[in-house]
């Protein structure tokens, strides 16, 4: 087993108890949605007074991270069949830390969880092979229709818990416009790996039809090349920016003019949620998360998924309505509010992982 990692900042010493004893288990890559979301929710359960302990793939990156945050760490290898290392590894850091609930995090995670007095609660943000948590009592959807797959293939209903994301409150960032050919135009913004799923290059052939209007693509991925040469064949690579993975993403869509989300394949959607923290307006295909968020109200614009002619027509219609745009500003901002702030979310966990370790051990 890796060496835990004891938090250089806050000061929390391994026998001490503040809160729920919560064990994160997180075989993750280096980037990407859930693992985001697991870094947020560890740093603000530590926040907030609970003991966290993060057993994780090994990355000095996130580890670091983390560490800086007040969660304790210890690295794993999580590899494969002829990894004869890890679930030992994990069940000597879980006895030792003895959790109130552990939190396995999609599939290899929840595949390798050690038995032990601790419950585990499997966190979905996609619709996984559901054998792999077997060894799980509960599962975690991210959204109402992950709750909904998971009953309808044969889960408990009252083992199965709806707990959404929560996004980073962006409103009060100072808005910076990236630097380069974008200028003084009008821009829009899109995040995310350069993958297929992601549907940029829908959103690139919709750009003929926005005239004197920029495209801002923030991401990196397999997809660069292809998208690059789909810009020159439209005409518009001129208008259309791919700098890369970015730390300003914040700030650039406090920034923008308007969020754009054209994905094929999206069960939440974090980035729409962040449009609507940083009070931007935002356009999204008509699909699973992005619908389940948007959908019958007024805080977005859906449009059908793989048609860049109604993509470009309800990017240019919120363009060109400033009261339009200003309406879905307020509201979605409002909405982000109300459900997707740390602090909502947080009590909704909070709650779930009490009730989970009072059914396990009883009153606390």
């Amino acid at each position: 087993m890796s060496e835990v990692r004891s938090s250089r900042s806050s000061g929390i010493s391994s026998g001490a108890r503040c809160g729920l004893r919560i064990a994160h288990v997180m075989a993750g890559a280096q980037s990407g949605g859930a693992e985001l979301f697991y870094e947020r929710l560890s740093i603000a359960q530590t926040r907030a007074g609970h003991d966290v302990l993060s057993l994780l793939r090994r990355d000095p990156a996130r580890e670091s991270r983390l560490g800086e945050a007040g969660v304790r760490t210890a690295g794993f290898r999580f590899g494969g069949l002829l990894d004869l290392r890890t679930r030992p590894g994990l069940s000597r850091a879980l006895r030792a830390f003895a959790p109130d609930v552990a939190i396995a995090w999609m599939s290899r995670a929840a595949r390798m969880m050690p038995d032990g007095p601790w419950p585990v609660a499997g966190r979905l943000g996609g619709y996984y092979d559901l054998a792999n948590y077997r060894r799980c009592s509960d599962l975690i959807g991210n959204t109402q229709g992950l709750v909904r797959w998971m009953i309808a293939e044969g889960w408990p209903a009252e083992r199965v818990h709806h707990l959404p994301n929560f996004a980073a409150d962006l409103g009060n960032v100072d808005p910076v416009r990236p630097v380069g050919p974008v200028g003084g135009a009008p821009f829009i913004l899109a995040l995310g790996r350069l993958h297929r799923n992601k549907a940029f290059d829908v959103l690139i052939r919709a750009m003929p039809a926005l005239s004197g209007v920029h495209l801002v693509i923030a991401g990196e991925g397999p997809e660069r090349a292809a998208l690059e040469e789909l810009a020159r064949r439209e005409g518009v690579a001129e208008r259309v920016h791919m700098p890369g993975w970015t730390q300003s993403g914040g700030a650039w869509l406090r920034a923008c003019d308007l969020m754009v989300c054209p994905s094929r394949i999206e069960p939440l959607g974090n980035v729409v949620i962040e449009g609507l923290s940083a009070g931007r307006p935002v356009v999204a295909s008509a699909i699973q998360g992005p619908q389940e968020v948007l959908g019958g109200t007024q805080d977005g614009v859906l449009v059908p998924p793989e048609d860049p002619a109604a993509l470009s027509a309800a990017i240019a219609e919120v363009l060109g309505d400033p009261g339009k745009a200003a309406a879905l500003s307020r509201n979605g901002r409002a909405r982000f509010e109300r459900e997707f702030s740390e602090p909502v979310v947080l009590r909704r966990w909070d709650a779930f992982l009490d009730g989970m370790a009072k059914r396990n051990g009883g009153e606390r």
